[in-house]
């Protein structure tokens, strides 16, 4: 599994966004520190790679977070009970690991 933090240059929830993405890996029995980040840094760059605004949290090139956005380079909200924030709770991404996980028929 390829574990992926999506982000731009100067996103304010970046290094937030890392902490959580390590802590629900480590939770899921994944070790930290084969989660990658990566810069997007062109309008180009998030056409391809499915970038729907930083930060996004991905596992072997899928956004744990479905998105009907339009790739570009901007900021990205989640909701959160009720409320939109620049972070996912940490619950929602624990389940959208196990989800990811279960998909590809991992333990976990």
């Amino acid at each position: 599994m390829d574990f992926e933090l999506l982000t731009i240059q100067g996103c304010p929830h970046g290094s937030a966004a890392r902490e959580l993405f390590s802590q629900a890996a480590e939770l899921e029995g994944t070790d930290p520190a084969v989660i990658a980040v990566r810069e997007i840094t062109s309008d180009e760059e998030a056409a391809a790679s499915g970038f729907r605004g930083s930060p996004s949290f991905t596992m072997d090139g899928i956004d744990l977070f479905e998105s009907t956005a339009a790739p570009a380079l901007t900021c990205r909200v989640y909701r959160t009970d009720g409320a939109l924030t620049g972070l996912p709770g940490l619950e929602s991404l624990r389940q959208a690991i196990r989800a990811r996980l279960a998909a590809q028929g991992a333990p976990g």
